[in-house]
């Protein structure tokens, strides 16, 4: 844990040398797509009065002067499967960014999806020093939060406070300089598996690039697509990527459960692939011009030219109707949701004051999956864009991208973490995920 905690302060350092630079780079390494955007920073920007980012992480205004997307290859469920074909895509997204930026960069913030993350809920009490609360009571508390046994081979991805209690006060998202005698704590830790880590930073040191952070897809997807009344009154974010996706649940501007299915849009496509018996680019063309999950009696009308290039004459020329794709498509889609349902109710999410679903990344513009999702998750289910930030390309903007652009929030204005306080790495018994959720359970 010791060795942990200083390699996450090292990229936290190292994060803040690019931005005093002035250039850094964000990347978003997925099944379906690599995409690079270069961020240039200005001037260092006050946080925001109640944003729940503190003054150790620090914020930075930005804006976006170059942008590199390709195809992924080398990737599945989000985690390295060739490392030669994942670090030419790479390289590909890295230099059309720097390219249209005109510039150099050596060092990278990056997400990823796969790691099997999994989410602890902690609590620590400590009586503070004297009739104030310090930096130095905060390092403590959190110090005394009781770290779960993660197992071998797993590490901390994040480590966030998610809630203070001052005396008999809850809900505080900064005590520091507030009079009291006992100050508690919960916190979040998102644990991963440490070899897909070590894969990416070993992938980005082949291109020529430091890893100045790290962050789970979900986390950032959630992030850039969840407006602010969504993330503080409590709100879901479900990330359908190409190879999985991420489900994370935000309350009081912090996210407090984040986990993974091991299902997304390439599987759809795969699907129409195996069932019309054609090749996974054109299985692909046709989910994204002819797709749906819901079917009426307009699609039995409306015929769909498979196509192909194989020299049988018949076989290139055969074609189908609208209904059989659907019948095709949603069963897995389905699937998906189902599992993301299982997930949600395991973290407790019924127990939130307010219960929207926000469905982003590329396989949410599958039409119909909007209704299709209320119906299975039986909640509020709106499609969610990322928000716009300074300078990015408007082919950038689309449901793809929420990962990409969380990560340029998560570069410049990062939320407390474990890290950015002066506290020892203990090990200590595990606690219920279930303690994460506890305090708004009794004060909402």
């Amino acid at each position: 844990m010791t060795d942990l905690y200083q390699s996450q302060r090292a990229m936290r350092h190292m994060r803040r040398q690019a931005m005093q630079r002035g250039v850094i780079a964000v990347l978003d390494i997925g099944t379906f797509k690599v995409a690079c955007l270069i961020l240039k920073f200005g001037t260092t920007a006050a946080p925001a009065e109640g944003s729940g980012v503190g003054n150790m992480a620090g914020q930075t205004a930005f804006r976006v002067i170059g942008a590199g997307t390709t195809r992924s290859r080398g990737v599945r469920f989000g985690e390295i499967a060739a490392m030669a074909e994942t670090e030419r895509a790479v390289r590909t997204a890295l230099q059309t960014a720097q390219k249209m930026a005109q510039t150099r960069v050596d060092h990278a913030v990056l997400c990823f999806s796969g790691g099997e993350a999994r989410s602890y809920g902690l609590e620590g009490e400590v009586v503070l020093d004297g009739e104030h609360c310090s930096e130095a009571d905060i390092a403590r508390v959190l110090s005394a939060c009781d770290v779960p046994d993660l197992g071998d081979g797993r590490e901390v991805l994040h480590a966030q406070p998610v809630n203070f209690l001052l005396d008999h006060r809850s809900g505080l998202i900064d005590p520091r300089g507030q009079a009291g005698r006992r100050l508690g704590c919960d916190m979040h830790l998102l644990s991963i598996d440490a070899d897909v880590v070590r894969n990416l930073v070993h992938c980005l040191k082949r291109c020529d690039v430091e890893v100045a952070g790290l962050a789970a897809s979900s986390y950032v997807s959630g992030l850039a697509a969840l407006v602010e009344d969504e993330q503080e009154l409590g709100a879901a974010a479900i990330d359908m990527g190409g190879g999985s996706t991420g489900v994370s649940i935000f309350i009081k501007k912090h996210m407090i459960f984040a986990d993974t299915v091991r299902l997304g849009g390439a599987h759809v496509t795969s699907d129409i692939a195996k069932g019309l018996q054609i090749p996974q680019s054109a299985a692909e063309r046709i989910k994204t011009f002819y797709g749906g999950v819901h079917a009426t009696g307009k699609d039995d009308r409306e015929i769909i030219e498979i196509g192909g290039d194989s020299g049988d004459w018949d076989k290139d020329r055969r074609t189908i109707t609208r209904a059989e794709l659907i019948g095709i498509m949603r069963p897995r889609v389905e699937e998906m949701l189902e599992e993301v349902r299982a997930r949600l109710d395991a973290a407790g999410f019924d127990h939130l004051p307010s219960q929207q679903i926000v469905l982003t990344g590329g396989c949410s513009q599958i039409p119909g999956l909007d209704g299709l999702a209320s119906r299975i998750l039986g909640r509020q289910v709106r499609l969610g864009r990322p928000i716009r930030v300074q300078g990015l390309p408007q082919a950038a903007t689309g449901p793809g991208f929420s990962a990409l652009v969380g990560m340029c929030l998560f570069a410049a204005c990062p939320q407390d973490e474990w890290w950015d306080f002066e506290i020892p790495a203990h090990r200590f018994a595990a606690r219920p995920l279930r303690r994460a959720i506890k305090w708004f359970r009794e004060n909402w």
